[in-house]
């Protein structure tokens, strides 16, 4: 399987999960030239000044992941997409059906669009309790599956279901593997894996937050994550 062609040091995304945009904007500068690619999440949107981030990093040439996993009816999701992609970001998340991806995908313009499979805090006892009566590994190859023919751009999953979806999805799929744990896990992140197997299982990007943010040096922390994927390639 041919690689893509993706700056090495942008594989690596940082998760920008903090309260506060003057705690999020003293990390950003703390990491340097560390990380490039920065993804912004739901709590930051409560704090007012989401988008005032993600201008202030495009200003300071970094990359930026909108992960808001928009969920509601296709035409609202669509016109949502539709003025999120004139803020130049690069990733967008999306959590639904086939007509939303659809209607995401149609209105993406620039903007890449990535549908979650199944998120990485879920096991087997969590989709039972959902009603997913399939493998793990079957709904995310399937939601993988819809996602490409809607017109999506990637998906997001867990490093332990990239192998079978590079076997069963067309290679132009991008995989964003989140919950990678360089060390042993002992948070709410379930399905997860360490960088080395992400890469070898075929994921192109991969999302840090807590080993990094939480170390006693972040910029040092990141800077060894970026050496593994340097590694790997």
């Amino acid at each position: 399987m041919k690689a893509k062609d993706i700056p090495t040091n942008e594989r690596l995304i940082f998760a920008l999960d903090v309260a506060e945009i003057s705690e999020a904007k003293a990390l950003v500068k703390q990491l340097g030239e560390e990380v490039v690619f920065y993804k912004i999440g739901m709590e930051m949107l409560m704090s007012g000044q989401y988008f005032e981030l993600l201008e202030w990093l495009l200003a300071r040439d970094k990359k930026v992941f909108v992960d808001l996993k928009f969920f509601d009816v296709p035409e609202t999701v669509g016109r949502t997409i539709n003025r999120l992609s004139k803020y130049g970001a690069t990733f967008a998340t999306i959590h639904g059906n086939q007509a939303l991806m659809e209607a995401a995908a149609e209105n993406k313009s620039q903007l890449k669009i990535l549908a979650v499979t199944a998120l990485t805090s879920l096991d087997r006892g969590d989709l039972d309790d959902l009603g997913f009566k399939c493998e793990v590994q079957d709904l995310v190859i399937s939601r993988a599956k819809r996602a490409f023919e809607a017109g999506c751009d990637g998906v997001v999953s867990s490093g332990l279901e990239v192998p079978f979806l590079r076997e069963f999805v067309d290679n132009k799929l991008i995989c964003v593997t989140p919950g990678i744990r360089p060390l042993a896990n002992t948070d709410d992140q379930k399905r997860v894996v360490d960088v080395k197997t992400a890469f070898k299982s075929g994921s192109d990007y991969i999302v840090v937050g807590r080993p990094i943010k939480n170390a006693d040096n972040p910029a040092e922390a990141a800077a060894d994550i970026q050496k593994i994927i340097h590694s790997c390639f």
